[in-house]
């Protein structure tokens, strides 16, 4: 029977299988003999008695049933129950994370049992193996959301919204009178209001609709509702942020340090509108230099418990869109009250350094200040001066810049990792088109301005956590960089043997070292970005954390946010707790801030994926009109299910389906991670040169079809 995989009767036990499951998921401290299930299930003919039987059987052997005398079962000692989140597949299965597993538990589509993209589940495994575990969903414990953006698809009597995610998990049914306006074709918002047991669909109703199909702004709502971000702020928060003025108190000048003396200026992106940090320059009459790194006093206007804290909570972080920001506070602050314009003065939160020009912290200072920025300058700007251009502040520009080298080469040389960043930006045209590809790469003033904020960062960071003899430990929020994963580093190893490297990975502490020795003498080669880029993936990633173990990639034994408090709500915690530890040395926040920590850590990877799927559909329609042309381009991934090739010029990424790779049947090798012809032995590895076709777009996958040209 079990040969007979397309027939019915290996369809009638399968469906059994699942039903006795649940049997004894519903009885899980019953004792029930075959009998007593046979009743329980609905089954009376002897074929199907005996069908029963063998299910028994089988559980029992796979460890989900416990057999005692007499022919009766029970559910395993061994079968556990676990709690975690579920991530689906777009093929309809699923993997639910957890923190006492050590695997992934796979779900089959029929165990899923209405659990959708990010819900919290509880799982009861029921097959151990060497490779994987298999459970099954009992019990969702929390939705991760219930509302969802998706394309009308209108029917006589009802209709269903089709989500834009193809991992969301399952289309929802709308009847005709909850429609509340929407066509056929509409993008729209919709929230599930119930899921009846005996339904394959939940059911919703249309929240808002968000207009056509195709549109950039209506795909970029999309994109971020998908993602569970809010795109507008509620009009409390509205409210109370109108009420902030742009005036500044005299009386709350009076009991700060008056730093609008001294020459300050801001060092942004040409495009930027919330301005977080600026510098401060002094010579003392020591030779050393008052260095300040000023960032905008959020704190001052957000208290605890008002309606913008807990937005910005509820947000967590700003979110950067190809063509837009999602700001975490609203423009009134953001952009306006706390942002340190040129020629205003701001309410700042400093840490002023006394530093030699050899980088040598002799003093420092933690304090609210105010402070005038004299001069703003884009990343641009100071780059000529650096370069030897002439310009306003050259010689304090030139000395921060010769400072910041010597911070940079003293943290490589202690173990952090050397990443130059290439970031993939678009420009657009009036009509908010994509019409140009752009690489930004990080110059010297970009890494001017990261050492001044590394090292604000890390001395707030040991100034509040640090031991201290006779006191309790400060509840603190720590930004954490956990090392590397063995398993990870010897698959970076099996990909850059592809082209000659490796990395010695015997010494943990020295990875850093030795991936940064070979990034240095790969610097100039075609492969370069490519294997910085894997270097970065095989890297844990960093968290908010209230427990510290140091942040492996920048070599700090402390470390934390301080320097963003605009657009992350971690950096306005640390501001608050920073200044009760100036104060009344009493602290607010307790065990509160693990959960804090969690929320802010889950935000951020909900930024990130959003980011990512805003570039991933600019890239879809940069490359619309280009469908049948040809490109060279290099392997940049590596699946089960075909080859990822970026395209040379335009930088984006396509994928060729691995049925579709010419010339022979192709598989993935996944010991020597590449892709092999099964008769000719023809290999595709990572950074492979090849010749592709634009075949096909999808812009809703967000998904590039590529022909690859032998």
């Amino acid at each position: 029977m079990s040969k007979n995989k397309g027939g019915k009767p290996a369809k009638m036990k399968n469906s059994l299988v699942h039903i006795v499951r649940k049997v004894f998921d519903k009885n899980p401290d019953s004792v029930l003999s075959h009998k007593q299930v046979c009743v329980l299930v609905d089954v009376r003919e002897n074929a199907l008695r005996k069908l029963v039987f063998d299910v028994l059987q089988e559980l029992t052997n796979d460890g989900f049933l416990q057999a005692h005398a007499h022919g009766v079962y029970s559910l395993s000692v061994k079968n556990d129950l676990v709690e975690g989140s579920i991530e689906l597949t777009a093929r309809g299965a699923g993997f639910v994370v957890t923190d006492d597993e050590e695997s992934d538990i796979f779900i089959a589509p029929q165990n899923l049992n209405q659990a959708l993209n990010g819900d919290r589940v509880r799982v009861r495994i029921f097959k151990r193996g060497k490779s994987r575990n298999e459970g099954e969903i009992i019990a969702v414990l929390e939705r991760e959301k219930s509302q969802y953006v998706g394309t009308i698809e209108l029917h006589d009597k009802f209709a269903f919204l089709v989500p834009d995610n193809l991992k969301a998990g399952t289309d929802i049914y709308i009847s005709k009178e909850k429609l509340n306006g929407a066509k056929n074709g509409d993008k729209a918002l919709v929230k599930i209001t119930v899921w009846p047991k005996t339904s394959d669909n939940p059911y919703g109703e249309v929240i808002e609709v968000l207009g056509k199909a195709g549109s950039n702004d209506t795909e970029m709502i999309s994109v971020l509702c998908n993602h569970g971000i809010d795109y507008k702020f509620p009009q409390a928060v509205l409210v109370e942020a109108e009420t902030v003025g742009m005036e500044l108190d005299e009386k709350e000048i009076a009991i700060r340090r008056d730093m609008r003396g001294v020459t300050t200026f801001t060092i942004d992106p040409v495009d930027a509108k919330d301005f977080d940090d600026a510098l401060s320059f002094r010579r003392l009459e020591n030779g050393h230099i008052e260095l300040g790194v000023h960032i905008a006093d959020v704190s001052h206007y957000v208290r605890p418990g008002s309606a913008m804290d807990i937005e910005a909570l509820k947000r967590s972080n700003s979110v950067y869109l190809v063509d837009r920001v999602v700001p975490m506070l609203p423009e009134q602050l953001s952009n306006m009250a706390c942002s340190l314009r040129p020629n205003e003065d701001k309410y700042s939160f400093s840490v002023i350094f006394e530093i030699d020009e050899a980088g040598v912290v002799h003093d420092q200072w933690f304090g609210k200040t105010v402070i005038h920025s004299n001069r703003r300058f884009s990343y641009e700007d100071a780059q000529e001066i650096i370069e030897g251009k002439d310009g306003d502040y050259k010689e304090e520009i030139l000395i921060l810049d010769k400072i910041a080298k010597i911070l940079r080469k003293s943290r490589l040389k202690h173990g952090a990792l050397s990443i130059e960043s290439e970031e993939v930006r678009f420009r657009l045209n009036d009509e908010g088109h994509p019409v140009e590809v752009i690489i930004k790469t990080s110059k010297d003033a970009h890494k001017l301005i990261e050492e001044f904020m590394l090292l604000a960062n890390k001395h707030v960071a040991k100034f509040v956590a640090a031991p201290k003899k006779g006191r309790d430990t400060v509840p603190f929020i720590f930004r954490v960089h956990d090392k590397p994963d063995a398993a990870k580093i010897a698959l970076f190893n099996v990909f850059i043997e592809k082209f000659g490297y490796k990395v010695d990975a015997r010494q943990p502490d020295k990875i850093a070292l030795n991936i940064n020795t070979l990034l240095e003498e790969i610097r100039h080669t075609p492969e370069y970005s490519l294997i910085q880029t894997m270097a970065i993936r095989s890297m844990a990633k960093a968290t908010y954390e209230t427990d510290n173990i140091g942040h492996y990639g920048l070599a700090f034994d402390f470390y934390t946010h301080f320097t963003s408090p605009i657009r992350r709500y971690a950096d306005l915690i640390v501001h608050r707790v920073l200044q009760e530890e100036l104060s009344t040395k009493k602290h607010r926040y307790g065990n509160g801030l693990s959960d804090v920590c969690k929320r802010i850590s889950k935000m951020e990877r909900k930024a990130v994926d959003a980011e990512r799927e805003s570039t991933k559909y600019f890239q879809t329609v940069f490359v619309m009109d280009h469908v049948g042309e040809v490109f060279t381009g290099i392997v940049s991934g590596i699946a089960e299910f075909g080859l990822f090739v970026r395209m040379d010029g335009n930088q984006c990424e396509g994928m060729v389906p691995m049925m579709a790779i010419p010339g022979d049947r192709f598989f993935f090798d996944a010991d020597k991670y590449r892709i092999i012809g099964s008769r000719f032995k023809k290999e595709y590895n990572f950074g492979d040169k090849v010749t592709v076709r634009i075949s096909e777009v999808h812009v809703r996958k967000r998904q590039i079809d590529l022909e690859l040209i032998p």
